[in-house]
């Protein structure tokens, strides 16, 4: 029986089907819920660290840039809070206690790191279904998980994404 499932959530078009099924399943089993986002540094909207870097010959310039990116990364920061906030009093609106955190940094290690310290029985997180050569460079913050998590996990299938289970069909041969 799970009662603290920790739902990884991004922008994507599949964390609208993991958070449908995470309501469904905390509600079954009388769960509280934790709504997780990690800012990834590899994120477009991520602040990038060598414009923090000084620079003496332009440093006015370097000053206005990295005013005006703090400026917009503060500004992604709360759009994402107040985007996990209405998630969250959506859900709660249904009866099940939930909270939410926003975290920097790998997703694969940040929804770990969170599963053992708030003590999850259960993480639920989308899988899109990459394999070979673009997992291998990509990464897979699904595959990661299911190896390194603290307690069970549970993916859940983007659409689109099929599964080719089946075995290649045979050819017959006639006995000589």
């Amino acid at each position: 029986m799970f009662k603290k499932i920790l739902v990884a959530i991004d922008s994507s078009d599949i964390s609208q089907l993991i958070l449908a099924e995470a309501e469904s399943l905390a509600k079954a089993m009388d769960a509280n819920v934790m709504l997780l986002y990690v800012q990834a540094s590899f994120n477009e909207q991520y602040l990038n660290p060598i414009l923090l870097q000084p620079d003496g010959f332009y440093s006015n310039f370097h000053t206005e840039a990295v005013a005006k990116y703090m400026k917009q990364w503060e500004e992604v920061k709360q759009e994402k809070i107040e985007w996990l906030r209405s998630l969250s009093e959506k859900i709660s609106n249904h009866g099940i206690k939930t909270e939410f955190t926003l975290n920097f940094g790998d997703p694969s290690r940040m929804i770990c790191e969170l599963a053992k310290s708030w003590d999850a029985d259960l993480i639920m997180l989308g899988r899109r279904g990459m394999s070979g050569l673009s997992e291998m460079f990509l990464g897979s913050v699904s595959n990661y998980v299911l190896h390194h998590a603290p307690c069970s996990v549970l993916t859940i299938q983007g659409p689109g994404v099929t599964n080719s289970t089946e075995l290649p069909q045979q050819e017959e041969f006639e006995p000589v």
